[in-house]
């Protein structure tokens, strides 16, 4: 499958050396969640004074920078898109959030560039959190498409055992 992007963001991933900076963003949500948590892979611009905050700003919402790393899935038809993401563990207050869900929260991932911060240039879709890893350094999470849309359909066979009034 192909992705749509534009030429600026084509050159810059090409080319040997770039000024362009590729950001990730994510964007948690959960139920359990009064507004989504917005994680930007990039300090891009000082969002705040005090406390000092760095990240950036894209379609009107700040994304916090909390450094992390991921894996772009691919487009692969025969097995649901993963995405690995490793992130640093600097605030206990993550682990306890992840900790306190009973459902997997959803995770949009979102490539821009630096120079262009509301064109996004990948979307992949929406992603349930499959499991998370937590050591004193680094949390990991593999985060996968809903498993739903993968189940073969029709679930069942009409057969005379199952339906009986159809034969």
């Amino acid at each position: 499958m192909s992705r749509d992007v534009s030429d600026r963001f084509r050159q810059a991933v090409y080319a040997q050396e770039t000024d362009e900076v590729p950001i990730c963003l994510l964007t948690v949500t959960h139920e359990d969640l009064e507004e989504p948590i917005y994680i930007s892979s990039d300090p891009t611009t000082r969002l705040s004074d005090e406390p000092l905050v760095y990240g950036t700003e894209s379609r009107g919402e700040q994304y916090i920078f909390l450094p992390f790393q991921f894996t772009i899935p691919d487009d692969k038809s025969d097995s649901a898109p993963r995405v690995q993401l490793t992130m640093e563990n600097i605030d206990r207050t993550l682990v306890a959030l992840l900790r306190s869900f009973s459902t997997p929260p959803s995770v949009k991932m979102e490539v821009i560039l630096a120079s262009d911060p509301d064109l996004v240039e990948i979307t992949v879709p929406v992603l349930q959190m499959a499991d998370a890893t937590f050591d004193d350094h680094t949390i990991s999470s593999t985060t996968v498409a809903d498993q739903l849309i993968n189940e073969p359909h029709p679930a069942g066979q009409f057969t005379p055992g199952s339906f009986p009034g159809l034969f």
